[in-house]
């Protein structure tokens, strides 16, 4: 039997609309997924944040990994991972999540991490040593780094560039003037310079939103022309949806055809790969839009061989 995925009921807002969920979304499947995952200690953002794809996610053997612990030192609005005191680094995590790369037999692995501003780097280095560490064990494997901003610490994201990801991912999460409720403690310009220095040195570089939160179009317009600017390739918009009732209330809930047509929009400020929808997350589907970059590159340059 297949359960519906469901959020907790959001006080103070608006109704869901059919189109948030248009089909039952499977929570319990992927146990073999859950079992390795506890058996390696292993974190991923999917049952931290709770996010609504994780049950298909499971159920298709990936996942997003969470590195640094499962406590953040930054209290958005918006987000349902645990905020409090975190732990020490774990140095074996690197080498946990590799193998559970290995296990799974992903060929396309995205890594995040919650926000550290205790440590002195950010925790730039051990997403450094995981990429490197995923190669070590999975030879061929792309890995997509969706990175903090590391408080703009000097010298952090080179670290995290020297190590070669295929895919830099950045989330500016919405627009600059809901910054303060949204995302306390971030600077909108810069996350978008962050992915500027990040296109200088990678080919891809990515970055998404959450709509719904009180924004208007035109400021998320505005937004996805600094992206464009900042060499930004690929963005993705999905449907804010309130996590729990200490998190921000959704504003509203945009319509499908609103979503496509932001997608064409976007892509016309100069983003060659905009995904748009109410459930789509950062990371979903990430290899699949990584292979359209490649795709294109192959069918543009015939008889290159190797990665974008």
């Amino acid at each position: 039997m297949v359960k519906r995925f469901s959020y907790e009921k959001e006080a103070g807002s608006v109704r869901k609309p059919r189109w948030v969920f248009p089909r039952a979304v499977p929570i319990a499947g992927g146990h073999e997924v859950r079992k390795l995952l506890r058996d390696l200690k292993v974190s991923t953002v999917c049952e931290s944040a709770r996010c609504p794809n994780r049950g298909e996610c499971f159920g298709e053997r990936t996942a997003t990994f969470l590195l640094l612990g499962r406590s953040c030192t930054r209290r958005c609005g918006f987000c349902a991972v645990h905020k409090g005191c975190p732990e020490a680094p774990d140095p074996g995590e690197p080498g946990a999540v590799a193998e559970a790369v290995r296990r799974l037999g992903l060929d396309f692995v995205v890594v995040t991490s919650v926000t550290r501003d205790d440590l002195p780097d950010g925790g730039a280095a051990v997403f450094a040593e995981v990429v490197g560490e995923i190669r070590r064990r999975n030879p061929g494997a792309c890995v997509e780094v969706l990175v903090p901003d590391f408080g703009g610490r000097a010298g952090a994201l080179e670290r995290v560039l020297a190590a070669a990801p295929e895919v830099l991912n950045h989330n500016v999460e919405t627009v600059p003037r809901l910054y303060p409720a949204v995302r306390p403690g971030a600077d909108y310009g810069r996350s978008v310079d962050l992915l500027r220095r990040a296109a200088e040195v990678l080919p891809v570089t990515k970055s998404g939103m959450m709509l719904g939160l009180g924004e208007e179009r035109e400021e998320v317009m505005e937004v996805m022309r600094d992206l464009a600017r900042a060499g930004c390739r690929s963005l993705t918009l999905g449907q804010y949806l309130q996590p729990t009732r200490e998190n921000l209330a959704v504003s509203r809930y945009l319509e499908p055809r609103e979503f496509a047509d932001l997608a064409r929009e976007g892509r016309k400020t100069g983003i060659e790969r905009v995904v748009a929808g109410p459930l789509v997350r950062s990371s979903y589907h990430a290899g699949e839009i990584y292979a359209g970059f490649v795709s294109a590159r192959d069918e543009a340059r015939p008889g290159i061989a190797g990665k974008l």
